[in-house]
């Protein structure tokens, strides 16, 4: 009995070790030469209003907030590499119904989005083409005091999106 035991603590010292797997497209570190990132706005294949603008602007400011990168909002060659994203679907789906007024009173959001970041050599540092998020958010029946909500959760959405892409990029997974 004994004698397996060295064995078995090897076996699990070797499961917690973990295999460093990271996603085929991403390296498993960003260039420590990456000082300047372009984030242009990013490109909007949907009907929804302002929402390329509200992703941009989450994602800078997650950049800043995160990184000591100088980040610049607009294409520039002088960068080490560019942050080019696209918003690839906007959908709005009703929930839930009030039966008294026959409207929908809840809905979800959903986007799907893709990010690349690419340095000044076109080299691919980091890609996802799949990015997935989803808000649920509420109309109010009081038209007196009425705000429509779904900009504060696309704002949401953004937000959500933002720090997961960065969090992405900066793990390089």
């Amino acid at each position: 009995m004994f004698r397996f035991a060295p064995v078995l603590f090897s076996f699990c010292l070797l499961l917690m070790s973990g295999c460093s797997y990271h996603a085929m497209e991403t390296p498993a570190q960003l260039p420590p030469t990456l000082q300047t990132v372009a984030v242009p706005i990013f490109l909007n294949h949907t009907n929804a209003y302002k929402i390329d603008t509200d992703f941009t602007q989450a994602v800078i400011r997650q950049l800043t907030a995160r990184t000591k990168w100088r980040i610049v909002n607009h294409p520039d060659a002088e960068a080490n590499a560019t942050l080019s994203g696209e918003i690839t679907s906007f959908n709005v789906v009703p929930l839930t119904y009030d039966n008294t007024t026959g409207r929908s009173s809840s809905f979800l959001v959903t986007i799907t989005a893709s990010i690349t970041l690419t340095g000044r050599n076109h080299k691919v540092l980091y890609r996802n083409d799949s990015y997935r998020f989803r808000q649920q958010y509420e109309e109010t029946q009081n038209l007196a005091s009425f705000i429509q909500e779904d900009p504060a959760a696309e704002r949401r959405l953004a937000n959500d999106f933002a720090s997961s892409a960065v969090s992405d990029i900066l793990e390089s997974f």
